[in-house]
């Protein structure tokens, strides 16, 4: 998969099924990393959008965000 950032937030929800405030949530959580146009658009790569699936995946199962921060962190 690649890395490069080019995928905007509302295909990003459509790909996830997730909202585009939950998707926000996570980047506010510091769960997710996108990076900005320089017109403040978020872009999002595969390993991003996998990467949410996951995040959403572990909230469902009862995780709190800061466990999956510390997660990631040791990752």
């Amino acid at each position: 998969m690649t890395k490069k950032k080019v995928i905007q937030i509302g295909v990003v929800s459509e790909l996830t099924g997730l909202t585009e405030r939950q998707i926000r949530y996570y980047e506010d959580r510091k769960l997710i990393f996108p990076d900005r146009s320089k017109g403040g658009v978020r872009k999002y790569s595969f390993e991003d959008i996998q990467a949410i699936i996951d995040i959403h995946t572990k909230l469902s199962d009862g995780f709190h965000t800061v466990e999956l921060r510390r997660m990631l962190a040791g990752s």
